[in-house]
């Protein structure tokens, strides 16, 4: 038996491709923000631009305009391509000379490109467009919601309710909205706002501890939810009967921390709210406050909890009414005097956030208790505490 060879399958390269070269493609600028470069480098490079340009160029040709050349070093025609160019080719022909990719970005601009004939004129830019609430100012006009609570009808808020309802006029005319007002402008409100003003209500609380006035935060109910029938207090004496209508839309006039009790103020009537917590109120708040002697913190050494008053320096008393400062603003003068041993009274015309308790830390005292009794001309008087009752129509802040 004859053994037969075996047979070996060999490849072989395509001569013309082992000789072909590999095409070699210019790089890619990436997009993006255009670096940098130095002065002397853009000027060497329109050099060399409009050198390469003029040589291209019939005799006779003069410095190439702006115009000459289209955005990206292109030419506008095929009588002002050079040698290498076609009218619609989009680069140079193997014969062209090359050009850097410097060599083909646009001139940049001395100044701005004039605006072809008949187009519309330029905006002006932002800031020299007239300041209407400025130029109102000067000639003593102001908007005519402020004007309406600056008078006392009502609430900013409510202006603009009124107005889009067209229940404001100004001097006759039916209002608009944000209309700017002089002050010898008359302002009349149509009946349909004081029938609607008339049904608001403000309901005066005796919050408990564990509530907070605002809106609800960290697990805790607002003080608002105490509102029902139920919680009405009988010996109410205003003459009103309770609708579920007076539970909705009560604001906070003013405010009371989640550890504090006595009275707090909820309202529909902006006047009432502008009242009591209006940048220009001056409305006393008076409280009653049990406090320690801790000059080294509640927890430090020095506590005194009995007769506090006998312990207590008088120069720290002499702070409390004058002289502290919060968040880097000196507080207004308050009146600030023993009720008993373990006891101060407060009178404040201001409200921050736990003002009173931030005052007694920065004097040696640690707040144990403390209630609102009074806001204005009202008292909290007898109302239980979780329940509320109306403002009489006689009664005032």
């Amino acid at each position: 038996m004859t053994d037969t060879p075996k047979k070996t399958l060999q490849l072989k390269a395509r001569p013309e491709a082992a000789k072909k070269p590999l095409a070699l493609r210019a790089p890619v600028r990436p997009r993006g923000p255009a670096r940098a470069r130095p002065l002397s480098e853009v000027q060497a490079e329109r050099a060399a631009r409009e050198a390469a340009w003029a040589a291209q160029k019939p005799e006779g040709a003069g410095r190439p305009e702006r115009g000459d050349a289209p955005r990206g070093g292109g030419p506008r025609n095929r009588d002002d391509a050079p040698r290498g160019f076609g009218p619609r080719s989009g680069g140079p022909r193997a014969d062209a000379p090359r050009l850097s990719n410097a060599d083909q970005r646009p001139t940049p601009r001395s100044g701005p490109r004039a605006a072809p004939e008949g187009a519309r004129p330029a905006r002006a830019p932002r800031d020299a467009r007239p300041d209407l609430a400025r130029v109102g100012n000067v000639n003593g006009e102001v908007r005519l919601n402020k004007r309406m609570a600056d008078l006392g009808l009502c609430s900013r808020r409510e202006a603009d309710e009124w107005i889009a309802r067209g229940w404001v006029l100004v001097n006759g005319q039916p209002a608009v909205m944000g209309q700017p007002v002089p002050p010898d402008a008359q302002v009349e409100v149509l009946p349909q706002a004081r029938h609607q003003q008339a049904g608001q209500v403000t309901i005066l609380l005796h919050k408990p501890v564990g509530y907070v006035s605002g809106l609800p935060e960290d697990g805790h109910e607002t003080a608002a939810v105490l509102v029902t029938g139920p919680n009405h207090w009988r010996d109410d004496r205003s003459g009103r009967r309770f609708e579920p209508a007076h539970s909705r839309n009560l604001a906070p006039a003013g405010r009371l921390d989640i550890d504090s009790t006595g009275l707090l103020v909820f309202t529909q009537d902006g006047r009432v709210a502008r009242t009591l917590i209006g940048e220009d109120s001056d409305v006393e708040k008076e409280y009653l406050v049990r406090v320690h002697w801790a000059p080294e913190g509640p927890r430090g050494g020095g506590l005194v909890t009995q007769n506090v008053q006998a312990v207590f320096p008088a120069e720290r008393l002499a702070l409390l009414r004058h002289g502290l400062s919060l968040d880097e603003q000196p507080l207004r003068p308050a009146q600030v005097d023993w009720q008993n041993p373990e006891q101060l009274r407060f009178i404040l015309k201001e409200g921050k956030k736990r003002q009173i308790r931030r005052m007694c830390e920065q004097v040696g005292l640690h707040v144990v208790g403390l209630k609102r009794i009074r806001i204005g001309n009202v008292v909290l008087g007898n109302l239980p505490v979780g329940q509320w009752r109306y403002l009489g129509a006689n009664e005032g802040f």
